[in-house]
């Protein structure tokens, strides 16, 4: 079943939720089990408002995350990354409308650059067994990051999604929306008072590469900080020290955040350590945003969608 028609029983069940509900008090009142049919009636309440959350207000949020990252390798001014993530364009929830919408909050947030993580296309087949209309939609969702006006530039890697559909293609579309796609190398970032280094690694199904530090930044001087970009969590395992902060996406943390028992459904192996948020392991710092959009099912709880700035600066030494 797909997420599309997953969505329609969503509907159907939104709209006749209630009345289902209704009847099934009336029923067990009418029998004289009053007390039973108030207990079932607020139980079957409570699923349908869980649901109707879950699948179709949820998902439909935006939230803004702020946080502040200090690293003992950045130096100079701090910087504002504004960091976008997991769109999936044409899965349930975002088409290119919504894309439009998450750029213009983004703008609102004046970040110094804007960092895209991957995963800009939904579900997961590939560009050829899919129809005219959904590859436009997808295509155009990529087009809407053209409205994107940090001063000092958009950057982006790709993600899993993105290579099911067609790398180049989705490639391509970056490139003509103004970003620069970063697989395994490194743009120096130029700025008064301290310029630093955005690298992007390649991404864990990539057709070209696979994932390297080394390679990524092997023209970065290694007086000059950089910020690294990968899709995945998983290659943080292999960050040099010399990094001053990993940024990445594809968890969406969890998307289902059930209490006491937590994330039930992990992206990846390495997202059951790192599933979401900021991170401090053996001194190097990590970043993970939950991205926008989803996958396999169309639900978020307590997991909402965000879009996120990252103030990063060095530390504060007297402080420690």
């Amino acid at each position: 079943m797909t997420g599309h028609s997953i969505m329609l029983l969503a509907w159907i069940g939104a709209v006749t939720g209630l009345p289902i509900v209704f009847t099934a008090w009336a029923f067990m009142r009418r029998s004289g089990r009053l007390r039973l049919a108030w207990a079932v009636a607020g139980l079957l309440l409570v699923a349908y408002g869980l649901g109707v959350w879950a699948f179709l207000v949820e998902p439909n949020l935006l939230v803004v995350r702020r946080v502040t990252i200090e690293s003992r390798t950045w130096t100079g001014p701090p910087v504002r990354l504004g960091l976008i993530s997991d769109t999936h364009v044409a899965a349930p929830h975002v088409d290119p409308a919504r894309v439009a919408r998450v750029v213009a909050r983004m703008n609102a947030q004046h970040p110094d650059v804007v960092l895209l993580l991957g995963d800009y296309a939904g579900s997961h087949e590939s560009a050829a067994t899919r129809a005219a209309p959904q590859r436009s939609e997808i295509l155009r969702g990529i087009s809407a990051f053209q409205g994107l006006n940090p001063r000092l530039g958009v950057y982006a890697v790709l993600g899993n999604h993105d290579w099911w559909y067609d790398g180049g293609a989705t490639e391509q579309a970056l490139v003509r929306a103004g970003a620069h796609v970063l697989e395994n190398r490194a743009l120096r970032v130029a700025r008064t008072k301290g310029p630093f280094w955005v690298a992007g690694l390649a991404d864990l199904d990539s057709k070209r590469a696979t994932p390297s530090y080394p390679v990524a930044m092997a023209n970065v001087p290694t007086s000059e900080p950089v910020v690294v970009m990968s899709h995945w969590p998983d290659p943080f395992a292999q960050a040099p020290d010399r990094v001053a902060l990993t940024v990445a996406g594809h968890t969406h943390c969890g998307q289902v955040n059930l209490p006491v028992m937590g994330r039930l459904v992990h992206a990846s192996q390495a997202s059951r350590q790192w599933g979401c948020g900021a991170y401090v392991d053996r001194g190097r710092n990590l970043f993970v945003t939950g991205g926008v959009g989803v996958s396999i099912l169309p639900v978020r709880f307590r997991a909402p969608p965000e879009i996120v700035v990252v103030t990063l600066k060095g530390q504060d030494l007297r402080s420690k």
